[in-house]
């Protein structure tokens, strides 16, 4: 997620199900990582973008103006952020996803494949954007490793939501953890490649600097696997988004799961990624989540899925740290 790191002083990562109220520009498209093709209808959405009336088509590379469809990347295991329902991607970023392309006059097309790969997805050409709840921060955006190793050209953020980082345990908490400084000797569970993994991580290091035991982190593909370890008792707490955590704690076998333990912590912003080439597109993307802040539609979405918590007054070009 993430980053789903993704990945806050508000917001809950919860992903609630149902299709949004704003009516997707286009079908978005459930895949794998493979590449997918849909070509119905695309003759029409060219035509029409010829004489397209949208309010910002004309700050859209030529590129995508004449494709009529902006793909967009992202990890679909998110709710409510992303996620799968009846076969399509729904959730707070598909729906924001769609707004935009009402304001852009394009089709916005999602496919989902696993997190830790987004960016480098984006930079290799198959993607246009990335949106699925990433945490905008210095590391991606100059493309470097934990350590500051540079492993490719990073991306640009448009930021459009700001979330925190949550400690979720099973109900009852058995093992008395009150915060992620309880973790210090335990077992967490986590999504790879996120900034909650790194929040762990650095936990961790604390942990061992103050003569305590590190944290034994258990790193996994999907966020889902790493909330099944906590149900099992195979971890003592789960780190995931705050908006996240708070959407599982109130499903998850209908409340009698999970809770939240203390505060969120490392409160950053959520942003869409861009090549760094494409400097017109990521302008055009701040001036659609402007715009749809400006006319009510931003927060009715966010308060569809219970995440108006993460809402943000204005979008901005790399805001993270």
């Amino acid at each position: 997620m993430t980053a789903r790191t993704t990945r806050r002083t508000t917001a809950a990562r919860s992903r609630l199900a149902a299709v949004g109220t704003i009516a997707v520009a286009g079908a978005l498209l459930l895949t794998g990582c493979g590449d997918q093709t849909d070509d119905s209808g695309s003759k029409d959405t060219k035509e029409k973008g010829k004489a397209n009336s949208a309010p910002l088509f004309d700050k859209l590379p030529k590129k995508i103006q004449d494709a009529g469809v902006l793909k967009a990347g992202t990890n679909a295991e998110y709710a409510p952020m992303e996620f799968q329902e009846g076969g399509k991607i729904v959730g707070v970023d598909p729906d924001l996803a769609a707004a935009l392309g009402e304001k852009l006059g394009v089709e916005v097309q999602f496919t989902s494949g696993s997190f830790d790969g987004l960016i480098t997805s984006l930079n290799s050409g198959r993607y246009d954007i990335a949106m699925s709840s990433i945490t905008d921060n210095k590391q991606r955006q100059e493309g470097l490793d934990d350590k500051g190793k540079k492993l490719g050209p990073g991306v640009d953020f448009v930021d459009y939501f700001v979330a925190g980082t949550a400690v979720y345990v099973q109900k009852g908490n058995p093992e008395g953890i009150n915060s992620i400084e309880d973790l210090c000797g335990q077992k967490a569970a986590v999504q790879r490649g996120t900034t909650y993994e790194k929040a762990l991580q650095d936990q961790s290091a604390k942990c061992a600097d103050a003569g305590k035991q590190k944290i034994t982190i258990q790193s996994f593909e999907n966020d889902t696997e790493a909330q099944t370890r906590v149900k099992s008792g195979g971890a003592v707490a789960g780190v995931n988004d705050y908006p996240v955590a708070v959407d599982l704690v109130r499903k998850a076998d209908d409340g009698n799961a999970f809770e939240i333990v203390g505060e969120q912590v490392d409160a950053g912003p959520f942003g869409i990624a861009v090549n760094k080439d494409n400097k017109q597109l990521t302008e055009a993307l701040e001036a659609a989540v402007n715009a749809i802040i400006e006319d009510g539609t931003y927060k009715k979405i966010l308060e569809k899925w219970g995440a108006e918590t993460g809402a943000i007054e204005k979008a901005t070009i790399n805001g993270g740290k």
